[in-house]
């Protein structure tokens, strides 16, 4: 490691995550449900590949940007059409039970190694509250996070910065302290805002921009790399 990263790393006592694209990937599970949805409307469905560029600011917007085609939502719903549809979604979402929901390379044995260091985890995903047990208890990572904020948690979410101030101030830490992980823009700017240092990963859901557009202060291409911050 770098002396840089040493000089940086030596007051950092927690490690904030995303989820969606930086821990699981859930797009299989999330496009199958938004498909479903779809298809009750009679409207045109989606490859994963595309469905994939849409996920990362809740489940309202995918749900908007699924009834209108676009990554820019521009459809003519009303909000009650929607919440309507987003009921749909989620409806379909809870029925699939994460059944195809993968969990990414390494991200197993890295969060034991981070916790096993001492570290305090923490996740904070714009996924609704409810799917975030299920999804941890599945691959048994639920006993290594502090705390978990989802995107129905707080008034705000990602790219707000008020989830991760709100996690230092429930964690009783400094945003000095902290790294936020995450594969999106959303988890970046939220960072920049709460002046916490961040990892953005190259292998998650971006919108199909390159993560390093938005500066992060290290760019990963595996979620293991994250130990060489602290070896």
């Amino acid at each position: 490691m770098s002396e840089l990263n040493k000089f940086v790393m030596q007051d950092i006592n927690t490690f904030l995550f995303d989820l969606d694209g930086t821990l699981v990937d859930s797009v299989p599970d999330l496009a199958t449900a938004l498909n479903q949805m779809l298809s009750d409307y009679q409207l045109s469905t989606y490859d994963d590949s595309v469905i994939r560029h849409w996920v990362g600011n809740g489940a309202r917007v995918l749900v908007e940007r699924g009834l209108s085609g676009n990554t820019k939502a521009m459809h003519h719903c009303t909000s009650n059409e929607i919440d309507a549809a987003l009921e749909k979604f989620l409806h379909y979402y809870r029925t699939l039970e994460t059944k195809s929901t993968v969990l990414y390379d390494s991200v197993f044995d890295t969060l034991h190694a981070l916790k096993h260091r001492g570290y305090t985890l923490a996740l904070i995903t714009n996924k609704p509250s409810e799917f975030i047990a299920p999804i941890l208890s599945l691959f048994s990572l639920s006993s290594l996070f502090s705390l978990t904020i989802g995107g129905d948690s707080l008034s705000e979410k990602k790219p707000s910065a008020l989830p991760l101030l709100y996690a230092c101030e429930k964690l009783n830490i400094k945003p000095a302290q902290c790294v936020m992980v995450g594969d999106s823009k959303n988890d970046i700017l939220a960072a920049k805002a709460a002046n916490i240092k961040s990892i953005g990963l190259t292998y998650g859901y971006n919108y199909g921009e390159c993560i390093s557009t938005y500066q992060p202060d290290w760019v990963f291409d595996s979620f293991s790399e994250i130990l060489t911050l602290n070896t």
